[in-house]
């Protein structure tokens, strides 16, 4: 996994996101449903709701909750895992 101190605001620590949440999270940030995510990493809905509510987690242990989907979208842009160009 890279650095990607740069990427994280200043004073902010990113959790740690295994291979599978970062992919999990960035299809679901780019799609319309979760079904959709589903279908396209072929993983079941709870599957998909299972990561979702483990990234969640990771981020409200280290003080960074992220409780909407839209709080998601920050998260990811903060700590380098996509870009404003890619959505």
């Amino acid at each position: 996994q890279a650095d990607r101190s740069d990427d994280v605001a200043a004073g902010e620590v990113a959790p740690v996101l295994s291979r599978r949440e970062r992919e999990v999270l960035r299809q679901w940030l780019l799609s319309d449903s979760k079904q959709d995510v589903a279908e396209k990493l072929f993983l079941s809905i709870g599957t998909v709701n299972t990561h979702l509510t483990r990234i969640r987690a990771k981020y409200a242990e280290i003080g960074r909750p992220a409780p909407t989907k839209a709080s998601l979208v920050a998260r990811a842009i903060q700590d380098g895992i996509m870009t404003l160009d890619e959505l």
